[in-house]
């Protein structure tokens, strides 16, 4: 079967199972500070997918990781069942589905801004209110970055969509421009 369809269908049923009991918010929330959680420790992966390591322990490492409470049950019954279906090692897709159809769900749109330097308070209010006006009525989950590479201007990714007003970007089109004379 499809490595990707796997996961999602464990997700779809999640977020279904979320919302009936009430807590797909907390859930979501869980879901992403376990996908910060494998970015920032390749290691838990590794332990995830180890047969060496028990279900238990892989149960008590996962919630740790998500920050989950003992009355997150929404949370431990999934992972319980995944121990069951022997599916934990997929957890890190399913984390990323689940986010996917909760934003779909509640139209919610992420932002990721990379700048050359820090953006001033002002500006950054500036350009959060332009992609408010974009995105309409959708959320946002908005986030900044430096990236002194671009040598000055900024990057927008909303999504899969992309504006990019850097320095770099346009050395770039500018090169291409002459090479192609």
């Amino acid at each position: 079967m499809d490595q990707g369809l796997i996961p999602h269908r464990y997700a779809k049923a999640l977020y279904k199972l979320a919302c009936e009991r009430g807590n797909a918010q907390r859930v979501y929330n869980l879901m992403q500070a376990l996908s910060v959680a494998f970015v920032a420790e390749p290691d838990l992966d590794k332990a995830v997918t180890n047969p060496f390591v028990s279900n238990q322990d892989k149960a008590m490492l996962l919630s740790t990781a998500a920050g989950a409470k003992a009355d997150d049950t929404t949370f431990t019954d999934f992972l319980k069942l995944l121990i069951d279906n022997r599916r934990i090692d997929m957890i890190r897709l399913m984390a990323v589905a689940y986010e996917d159809i909760y934003r779909k769900e509640n139209n919610i749109r992420r932002v990721n801004v990379v700048a050359a330097s820090p953006l001033s308070p002002e500006l950054e209010q500036r350009l959060k209110d332009l992609i408010k006006r974009h995105l309409g009525d959708a959320e946002m989950e908005y986030e900044t970055s430096v990236d002194p590479e671009l040598i000055g201007g900024f990057v927008v990714n909303i999504d899969s969509e992309r504006l990019d007003a850097s320095v770099k970007n346009e050395i770039k089109q500018l090169r291409q421009s002459l090479l192609s004379k």
